[in-house]
């Protein structure tokens, strides 16, 4: 027990990477050592290309682009489909580009870098009409909100593991694997969350106990650059160097100390976190927030949304506006400072006090309340006695809002908005309200996470013949 959490003497390599032991289902030797050149058709929703075999079998292709001649090698076989990779690309895409990444094909993340950005944001809007599609739904013209391709991140976790040599990496996992990728950049991260990155791996190097860092969270706003540490177990010597390193680089330091239940210890007083929001024709407000909080990761896309859901609801002084799973004010608190009434609604007991306290440090009024939206009968009875409502927006994780919807089919509400980070999710529910009644007046796409096959999708929803039942 002596040497827990401390560096270890180097072993004998195993022969297989961490992917390989990770492995659930096993390729067989054969499947592993063929080769075949595919004509790619379309990109899955994932973003892989999608082809098939002399026999008709689908190959999903790691990095293939529709109308691309490659030559594969398959390295997971299926009953109903293989999965591949590419070896060679032999008549490459006009939309193929030089991923700027140098992890790239490495890193779990940012696995679309080898698409054109503007194919990338056509791919995620062909997405969300084909999910619609397959609920019967034919979607008209998209909004498009996207802000800069790179340097976008304002927040992030990397992970650190310390090698068979005894050298601590820190990175990111690798697709599909608990794998680490050692990073030296990450060119998605904002300028000055980069610029730690190097540091940190210094850092890590002096450390007696690194086996105790679990992972290290990143956060920059506009005035504070904010360095969490996953520590499994407290290490006073450690301590002190963390300290000096936040000292150095001017930073806000914080551990989660424990396993089961950690627990957030600040080196010296807790900093001030706010989130600033600009609201056309008022004062920008300032919403505070605290680790752990749901924070929207780029900045300037989610302004961008919430000034499109101002532009669609209008709000005007009296009316009367529902905002649930409304988090920490992101969408309540510039629809109050529009005039109109707002009630918020949130599952997380704290989440909703920081609401109350973002409400009255912007001398807003906006009143707050605590449920479980996910359960029918606690969604039904809020509708029935918030009475009627001019509008309702919706921000769910990914899980959606079923419930809610389908409650809305009973009790409609003239005009819903749905901010959605899955569309399989949101094509689901919206389908409820069409059938409803309900008719999408406006939809927008929103390239939150670039490079990914991840969006953001914002609809709002009329019932021009909304009639409250008792």
């Amino acid at each position: 027990m002596a040497m827990l959490g401390k560096r270890r003497p180097p072993r004998p390599a195993s022969g297989h990477s961490g992917l390989a032991r990770q492995q659930t289902a096993k390729p067989s030797n054969q499947a592993t050592q063929d080769s075949a050149a595919l004509v790619v058709e379309r990109l899955a929703h994932d973003g892989r290309g999608v082809a098939h075999t002399a026999a008709g079998k689908t190959v999903f292709i790691d990095q293939a682009l529709p109308g691309e001649h490659v030559e594969v090698a398959v390295h997971l076989t299926r009953k109903r489909y293989d999965e591949a990779h590419v070896k060679q690309v032999l008549n490459p895409s006009a939309q193929r580009v030089s991923p700027p990444c140098p992890h790239f094909g490495h890193c779990g993340g940012c696995d679309l870098q080898h698409l054109a950005v503007a194919s990338q944001r056509a791919h995620k809007e062909d997405v969300v009409r084909d999910l619609f599609a397959r609920q019967g739904i034919t979607l008209g013209a998209m909004e498009s909100l996207h802000g800069e391709a790179q340097g976008y991140r304002r927040r992030a976790r990397l992970g650190v593991k310390v090698d068979g040599d005894g050298h601590p990496r820190l990175g990111f996992r690798a697709a599909h694997s608990h794998r680490l990728v050692d990073i030296e950049s990450c060119l998605v991260l904002v300028e000055p969350l980069q610029e730690l990155i190097t540091p940190l791996r210094g850092l890590l190097n002096t450390l007696e106990a690194p086996r105790q860092v679990g992972h290290v969270e990143l956060l920059a706003t506009d005035t504070q650059r904010v360095v969490l540490v996953r520590q499994l177990k407290a290490n006073a010597a450690d301590a002190e160097r963390w300290q000096a390193f936040a000292d150095q680089h001017q930073l806000a330091l914080g551990t989660w100390l424990g396993r089961e239940s950690p627990e957030l210890h600040w080196h010296g007083a807790p900093p001030s976190l706010e989130e600033r929001l600009e609201i056309p024709g008022a004062t920008p407000l300032t919403l505070t927030f605290a680790p752990g909080d749901f924070l929207q990761v780029n900045a300037e896309v989610n302004q961008q949304m919430v000034t499109t859901v101002m532009r669609w609801l209008n709000p005007v002084p009296g009316q009367r506006l529902m905002d649930l799973f409304a988090g920490i004010g992101n969408f309540s608190l510039p629809l109050a400072a529009a005039g109109a009434a707002v009630h918020a609604v949130e599952g997380s007991p704290a989440m909703v006090a920081r609401l109350a306290s973002n409400a009255e440090q912007n001398q807003l009024a906006v009143s707050g309340q605590q449920l479980d939206l996910s359960d029918p009968d606690t969604v039904t009875a809020l509708l029935r006695d918030e009475g009627d409502r001019d509008a309702l927006v919706l921000d769910p994780p990914r899980s959606g809002a079923e419930a809610i919807c389908q409650a809305l089919a009973r009790r409609p509400v003239p005009r819903v908005v749905y901010i959605s980070c899955d569309p399989a999710t949101l094509a689901r529910d919206a389908a409820h309200l069409v059938h409803a009644g309900y008719r999408i007046k406006h939809i927008a796409v929103a390239d939150m996470f670039m490079h990914t096959a991840h969006m953001e999708t914002l609809m709002l929803f009329e019932h021009t013949e909304c009639v409250s039942t008792p």
